[in-house]
């Protein structure tokens, strides 16, 4: 379905017209017209589908047409980190080009001056607050904010939000808002918790539910079953040759991440790392970096897996076997967007195996193992059903294009 089927006015046309949007995603067919009809909504949709403007154009529909009380805030986007409430902001700034419709982004940091201009946004009554919880209820509890006037509360990455330990957080916030509100809940699972709080904030809501979607066809997907200790060697041997651009490695914990980080380092690379360690400011700074293409590699934990809006990443690489099939599916769709061609890889070590071989089923596939390079050694077989103890060593494993060779 076109933008231009659907019941939105001209100046949120004109806006996707002029940032080249025209055909709707499903998260986004599907969620406008409900939004549009001023139902709540809770809505299950990965991040990369489209979700952002799912919300967002329907609610700037309702705000440009002029109905709202200018110097109130009308609309409050609550996301669960400050990476996706900036991103969330930049493309509120194209949708609302042709309109007349303020907005701020509300979010921690220790910078004094940018808790200054979110006070002032927050009390001149920009139209759209987009907000971490934390720092909302920081400005909330000095007085000086009005949510008496909020028609419109999104709750975007809800499930990360909870996972983050901002359940109170939330209900406090919404202790001020008014009862008659159109309340929007996006979520990529549905757990109990979830299910639970839109219980508590959402009146009979409408559903749109996407199943978790396998990944785009146009990821290439492979893995390298290996010990632990031949990762990094496998990692050296892909970036020997050529210098990469625009690769995510994923690891599973913070020592992963330096440790990797440190060793491409080691080999002259572009490297930047994310994690919980680092200050607000320092991540900022190594995402412009990436994004800029000042950075050539970006070795990070799951805080960056959803929500980061790069359209040109060519690889990623899961330095260990994500938790689950939908961790995986949100890592590797970082790369292969934008119509662009992308490649997934994943080391597979051998605690790991029954774990990935759950992913393969849920992809209902098999995922071609490339063979480690004969530099680092045996690799163990793919056996994910036996225990560590009872898996057999085979030196000549070489996944489907070692044993052509040894065909020939």
């Amino acid at each position: 379905m076109k933008f231009s089927e659907l019941p939105l006015n001209d100046s949120v046309l004109d806006a996707l017209d002029a940032m080249r949007f025209e055909e709707c995603t499903p998260i986004q067919e599907k969620s406008i017209p409900l939004i549009l009809e001023g139902k709540d909504l809770i809505a299950v949709a990965q991040t990369g589908t489209g979700k952002t403007a799912a919300y967002l154009l329907p609610v700037l529909n309702q705000l440009s047409e002029g109905k709202h009380p200018e110097e109130y805030i009308n609309c409050i986007v609550m996301a669960p980190t400050r990476e996706l409430a900036q991103q969330i902001d930049q493309q509120m700034e194209g949708f609302s080009y042709f309109m007349p419709i303020s907005s701020v982004a509300v979010y921690g940091g220790n910078d004094g001056i940018l808790f200054e201009q979110q006070k002032k946004g927050l009390t001149l009554g920009a139209d759209v607050v987009i907000a971490t919880p934390g720092r909302l209820i920081a400005h909330l509890s000095l007085g000086y904010v009005d949510l008496s006037h909020v028609s419109y509360f999104i709750l975007d990455e809800a499930d990360r939000m909870l996972d983050m330990g901002f359940y109170d957080d939330i209900m406090q916030i919404v202790k001020y808002l008014p009862k008659e509100r159109q309340t929007i809940m996006f979520s990529a699972t549905m757990p109990a918790k979830i299910q639970q709080l839109a219980k508590n904030i959402l009146n009979n809501p409408a559903e749109v539910k996407l199943a978790v979607s396998k990944p785009a066809d146009k990821i290439i997907q492979a893995a390298y079953v290996c010990y632990e200790n031949q990762k990094l060697g496998i990692i050296r041997h892909l970036f020997a040759e050529q210098t990469p651009e625009r690769v995510i490695i994923f690891a599973s914990s913070k020592i992963k991440v330096k440790e990797v980080a440190k060793a491409l380092k080691s080999m002259k690379l572009n490297v930047g790392e994310m994690h919980s360690d680092l200050e607000q400011s320092q991540r900022e700074e190594v995402m412009y970096e990436f994004k800029a293409g000042h950075i050539n590699i970006l070795v990070a934990t799951d805080i960056v897996a959803r929500g980061i809006d790069i359209d040109d990443i060519r690889l990623v690489i899961n330095y260990d076997v994500p938790h689950d099939c939908e961790d995986y599916v949100h890592r590797i769709g970082r790369t292969a967007r934008a119509n662009n061609d992308g490649v997934a890889l994943t080391f597979i070590s051998e605690k790991e195996q029954t774990k990935f071989k759950i992913i393969e089923q849920f992809l209902e596939k098999e995922i071609y193992k490339i063979s480690v390079p004969e530099e680092l050694g045996e690799a163990p077989a793919y056996i994910p059903h036996l225990t560590g103890k009872g898996r057999r060593k085979n030196r000549s494993f070489k996944g489907e294009k070692g044993r052509k060779k040894k065909e020939k």
